[in-house]
């Protein structure tokens, strides 16, 4: 279970939305946050493996050279 806090203005938006198309709230609130969720995994590895690849010091290369090496 978990409760959130919304400012006034998001939860009147929310409350209008659920209204009009006979949703509930937790419905709307739960794909916003599954669908953020996603998002922000993606965005979190991301910038770990980022992290990882700077800390290795290993060389990057072009595609041009990568090409140009392998003969591709």
């Amino acid at each position: 279970m978990l409760t959130v806090r919304l400012s006034e203005g998001t939860e009147a938006r929310l409350e209008r939305l659920a209204k009009r198309t006979g949703r509930t709230k937790s419905f709307y609130a739960r794909e916003a946050v599954e669908h953020f969720l996603d998002e922000l995994e993606e965005m979190f590895w991301a910038q770990e493996a980022v992290a990882t690849w700077e800390a290795s010091d290993k060389q990057t290369i072009s595609a041009e050279e990568f090409e140009a090496k392998y003969g591709l």
